[in-house]
């Protein structure tokens, strides 16, 4: 189960992360590699990797990054956040190797990302599954609060204004519910994050919120911040506050997160079991190798937590720097194994499903 109890563990698996993403490279001089002894599924391969984007997934890089640094003396990976539209954008211009994207390319990015492949398409492999939390900032409410996707979209776009709002009091009988304004917290950066949740709301909740999903927040309003780190620390520092942001920077900033509603009006704890249950349901709808998924946003169970991403690595099927292919298959094919993929819930994060696993490591092994 994901629970506060992690938030120290988080914190610090974030506080590395972060100081990854502003600095573009983590060389781990402070471990000592050992190249005779390299870790399970770890085949080590020479040379330097380039990439950016999802800031989301940069907790689980990280740690990807020393491991594989540990274990091949040779290589060098340099992951920097800036966010997913940013990581695209690199990557369409051809600056870096492979782009981290909370979000699948999209129809319009697909065919600057191809033609930056030349010889094959641009694809999209999933690899890092988490929940988004809805963070607070309520000092006197000490019990999880229960927010529904119309309460959510009411709030997001400025309808319900104040914390003891009669549809926030619906949600939580029994609560006492302080007379304080709402400031909401949204990305300011073309985000993964705040696509997959205006996505949440725009399927759950349309009739308050009718705009579509987008990378760049598309209700008027609020405060907008650069990055998950800005989210979390305007929510923390905020009272009244309330932002949507990846679960480890919830607990790394000690703030409560909510129970959402689902299709079926049922309030879903945030939990490892929760996330996945509501991850079964999701299809697989790119074609070939491209393996983007759709999530099943009707999905009424009541342990399926509705708000959930899915970060990709997109990276050329065919066209890649012959230099840099083996590094590049061999980094990511440790990314999708059990090895790289079992710590994840001690991040935050959940593992992929055995099945697509499966198919991740098979499109990174056909990588040309």
């Amino acid at each position: 189960m994901i629970t506060k109890r992690h938030g120290v563990a988080a914190s610090a698996l974030a506080a590395g992360a972060l100081l990854l993403a502003a600095c573009g490279t983590d060389n781990n001089t402070s471990g000592a590699p050992n190249p005779n002894q390299p870790t399970a599924n770890i085949q080590c391969a020479s040379g330097t990797l380039t990439a950016a984007g999802s800031t989301a997934q940069a907790n689980a890089m990280s740690e990807w990054v020393k491991a594989y640094q540990n274990s091949c003396k040779d290589a060098t990976i340099n992951y920097q956040g800036g966010g997913s539209g940013k990581g695209v954008q690199q990557f369409q211009q051809g600056t870096i190797d492979f782009a981290g994207s909370d979000f699948a390319l999209s129809s319009s990015d697909q065919p600057a990302a191809d033609a930056r492949c030349k010889t094959g398409p641009a694809i999209n492999l999933p690899m890092v599954p988490g929940p988004i939390a809805v963070g607070y900032n309520l000092p006197d409410v000490k019990q999880p609060l229960n927010l529904s996707a119309s309460t959510l979209a009411k709030i997001f776009t400025g309808k319900i204004t104040n914390w003891d709002d009669q549809a926030i009091a619906t949600d939580n009988p029994g609560v006492k519910l302080p007379s304080l304004g709402i400031q909401t917290f949204h990305r300011s950066d073309g985000s993964g994050t705040s696509y997959n949740f205006s996505n949440y709301l725009a399927k759950e909740a349309k009739a308050d919120f009718p705009f579509e999903a987008n990378k760049n927040w598309p209700a008027p309003g609020g405060q907008g911040s650069n990055g998950t780190q800005g989210i979390a620390q305007g929510v923390k520092s905020t009272p009244g506050a309330i932002g949507y942001m990846e679960l480890s920077f919830a607990t790394q900033s000690q703030l409560p997160y909510a129970k959402l509603g689902n299709a079926g009006g049922k309030f879903v704890e945030l939990t490892t079991d929760n996330v996945k249950n509501f991850l079964a349901k999701a299809k697989t709808v790119g074609t070939g190798n491209d393996l983007k998924l759709e999530f099943d946003y009707t999905n009424a169970d009541a342990d399926a937590y509705p708000a959930v991403l899915v970060t990709y690595e997109i990276v050329c099927q065919s066209g890649n720097d012959s230099a840099k292919l083996p590094l590049l298959k061999n980094f990511l094919s440790y990314l999708a194994s059990n090895d790289g993929q079992t710590p994840l819930t001690n991040q935050g994060y959940v593992p992929l499903p055995a099945d697509l696993q499966t198919k991740v490591a098979a499109a990174v092994n056909s990588l040309a």
